[in-house]
């Protein structure tokens, strides 16, 4: 068993369900900026989640040249679940490169500005700046009058479609 698989079949379940939330909601309120927020939406929240994946796992990681996920091109939920749906074959096949190498201890290849990264970093950074915005996308939910569900990690209702 691929633990690391299992936990992001976790994250797509909560991401799933933050989704059927944000249908929830009309249009316009899932792209309507929010002062509170300097100004973010919904929407604009998700693709930076996205584009978070693809800059962290694809372009560092995986060495890919991979476009950038602008709020602009992806102004609905289904858009935005399509995008994801990228996101996550990205996100297995970063686990599939890198499968066994989750020593934190082990010297990457990549650096940032003040530290050497390992792969067991950037997927615990990418996961975590997930959940991050997902707290936020439910504080502007909830100030724009929607009740958001409860959205703790879940069991993920069946097996990722990739193998474990």
């Amino acid at each position: 068993m691929n633990l690391l698989k299992v936990q992001y079949g976790m994250i797509q379940t909560t991401r799933e369900s933050l989704f059927r939330y944000c249908e929830t909601m009309s249009p316009t309120d899932y792209v309507q900026e929010v002062e509170n927020f300097g100004g973010a939406s919904i929407h604009s929240l998700h693709a930076h989640v996205a584009d978070c994946y693809r800059v962290w796992l694809g372009s560092r990681a995986l060495g890919q040249s991979l476009a950038q996920v602008k709020p602009g091109a992806v102004d609905n939920v289904q858009k935005m679940r399509a995008a994801f749906q990228k996101i996550d074959a990205l996100v297995y096949e970063f686990l599939d490169e890198f499968k066994g190498t989750w020593d934190p201890d082990m010297q990457a290849s990549w650096k940032s500005e003040n530290a050497e990264l390992t792969e067991l970093w950037l997927f615990t950074h990418t996961t975590t700046h997930e959940f991050h915005h997902q707290g936020q996308i439910v504080k502007i939910g909830r100030q724009l009058g929607y009740i958001p569900p409860k959205l703790n990690l879940a069991k993920p209702s069946a097996t990722p479609s990739t193998e474990l």
